[in-house]
């Protein structure tokens, strides 16, 4: 049973950076498609970006595009989310995701393993 595990998020101003961890057990890494999501109170869960399995391909949501890089270490099975330019509303819980799809990868039901979450705060 393959499980997640988030760190690295905290309060940071306006303008800042912050970089995620998330841990990947019970499987090797570039068995899956990798995914960051976001979910802020009040609205539902939004994609942020995703990997591909051996890192060859990558995609980001708009809103963070040029702002948050993407990447994953296959031999320590930990992906990262690089965060720069960091905005008041990028705050929101973070979650890493890992998909063994090769489609809709943007949506939250295409993953199938999910970790606890890792909050990020952005004050202005």
């Amino acid at each position: 049973q393959v499980q997640l595990v988030e760190s690295g998020g905290g309060l940071v101003q306006a303008g800042g950076s912050l970089s995620l961890s998330c841990v990947v057990s019970g499987r090797a890494l570039d068995g899956y498609v990798m995914g960051w999501f976001r979910h802020a109170p009040g609205k539902e869960r939004e994609f942020v970006a995703w990997i591909y399995r051996r890192g060859t391909g990558t995609y980001y949501a708009d809103p963070i595009k040029g702002r948050f890089t993407i990447t994953k270490d296959n031999a320590k099975n930990t992906v990262y989310l690089l965060m720069n330019s960091l905005k008041p509303e990028d705050t929101a819980v973070y979650y890493c995701a890992a998909s063994d799809r090769t489609a809709v990868l943007t949506s939250p039901s295409s993953y199938r393993a999910w970790g606890q979450g890792t909050q990020v705060t952005v004050s202005s």
